[in-house]
C-alpha cells in the first residue's frame, strides 16, 4: 500500500508538471493570405518565440477577409488582425472588440498614379478618373487628398475597379487609384515595367493610424496569454529587424510559394513599418483618427479610447 501510494503521488506530480509546461493554445485569424505583412507572427512561430513564452499559436488565413473580427466578437477565436479604420466602424456598430496591440504602426494605403502619367500633383486630379475597391474610409481618405488641392469629390469621376487597382491603372482605365499599398502595388507596377508615384495620406491631412492591429473579444482582455503573445511578437520583430536576411530565409522556408521578386521587395519595404513595441498605445493618436472619421461622417461620435484600445501589462 505504501508503494502504491508512492506511485500515485509520483503520477500526480508528473501530471501536474505536464500541465504546468503544456503550451497555451491561441488562434490568430489573419486579415488575408500569408504575406510579408505577417512576418513578425511567422518568425515568432518558426523561431520558437511563441513556444518560449508557453504558447502554441495557430495562424489561420481566412476564406473571407471580412470574417475574422466577427468571429472573434462571437468567441470563435482569440485574436484577429484588424485595420484601425475598420475597428473604429465596428466599435460604432457595437461589436465587443478591443485593440491590444499593433502589427503595422503606419498606414500602407496610398493614392497611386503613373510616374510618367498626367498627374504630377494632387491638383491635376481635376476631371480625372479614380479607381477604388472599397467605399467608406477610402472615400474619406480621397476626400482629404482632394481637399488639400482645393478640390472635392464632385471634381473627379469614381470608378469601382474591385481589387484590380494596379492593373486598371496600367490599362489606362483610370488615372489614379486609391487604396493601393505602398509595399505591394508600387512594387508590382515596377516589376511590370511601370514606375508609380504615391501620395501618402499621413502627409496630406489624414491622421496617422495603425494599418494592422491585434484585436480580441472584450471578455478576454484579462487573459494571461495576450501579454505573453505580445512579448513573443516583440522579440520576433526585433530579430527580423536586426537579421532581415535570416528572417527572410525562415519565412520562405515556412511558405516557399512566397519566394518571389514581389514578396522579396515587399519584405524590405515593410520592415520599417512593424511596431517595435507592439503592446504600446498612443491614445491621443486613436482619438485624432476617430475624430477624422467623425468629421468625414463615417461615425456618429468619437468613442472613448480606453473602451476599445488598451495597453496590457507585461506577462513577465
Amino acid at each position: 500500500m505504501k508503494f502504491l501510494r508512492s506511485l500515485v503521488c509520483a503520477a500526480g506530480l508528473m501530471i501536474a508538471a505536464t500541465d504546468a509546461f503544456a503550451a497555451d493554445k491561441l488562434t490568430v485569424l489573419l486579415d488575408w493570405f500569408v504575406n510579408p505583412d505577417h512576418a513578425p507572427l511567422v518568425i515568432a512561430r518558426e523561431g520558437g518565440y511563441f513556444a518560449a513564452h508557453g504558447l502554441d499559436v495557430d495562424l489561420v488565413a481566412p476564406a473571407d477577409p471580412s470574417a475574422p473580427p466577427r468571429l472573434v466578437a462571437a468567441g470563435q477565436a482569440e485574436i484577429a488582425l484588424h485595420y484601425q479604420p475598420s475597428l473604429t466602424l465596428d466599435v460604432e456598430a457595437g461589436l465587443p472588440l478591443v485593440r491590444f496591440g499593433a502589427l503595422i504602426e503606419t498606414p500602407l494605403n496610398t493614392l497611386i498614379v503613373l510616374k510618367d502619367g498626367p498627374v504630377k500633383q494632387l491638383s491635376d486630379l481635376k476631371g480625372k478618373k479614380i479607381g477604388y475597391s472599397v467605399s467608406g474610409f477610402e472615400d474619406a481618405m480621397l476626400g482629404q487628398f482632394l481637399k488639400k488641392a482645393n478640390l472635392s469629390l464632385s471634381d473627379v469621376e469614381l470608378v469601382n475597379v474591385n481589387f484590380a487597382l494596379s492593373s486598371s491603372l496600367l490599362a489606362g482605365q483610370v488615372d489614379a487609384v486609391i487604396g493601393g499599398y505602398r509595399n505591394f502595388e508600387l512594387n508590382q507596377m515596377k516589376i511590370e515595367g511601370h514606375e508609380g508615384r504615391a501620395f501618402f495620406p499621413e502627409e496630406n491631412g489624414v491622421p496617422a493610424y495603425d494599418e494592422l492591429t491585434y484585436v480580441t473579444n472584450k471578455a478576454l482582455i484579462g487573459d494571461k496569454r495576450l501579454p505573453a503573445f505580445l512579448q513573443a511578437v516583440e522579440e520576433a520583430t526585433l530579430f527580423l529587424t536586426n537579421h532581415p536576411d535570416d528572417a527572410w530565409a525562415m519565412f520562405v522556408k515556412a511558405y516557399p510559394d512566397l519566394n518571389d521578386d514581389l514578396n522579396r521587395r515587399a519584405w524590405v519595404d515593410t520592415l520599417p513599418r512593424f511596431a517595435k513595441t507592439p503592446g504600446a498605445l498612443q491614445a491621443d493618436r486613436y482619438t485624432r483618427f476617430a475624430q477624422f472619421m467623425k468629421d468625414a461622417g463615417l461615425i456618429k461620435s468619437v468613442p472613448v479610447t480606453d473602451t476599445y484600445a488598451v495597453e496590457l501589462r507585461s506577462s513577465e
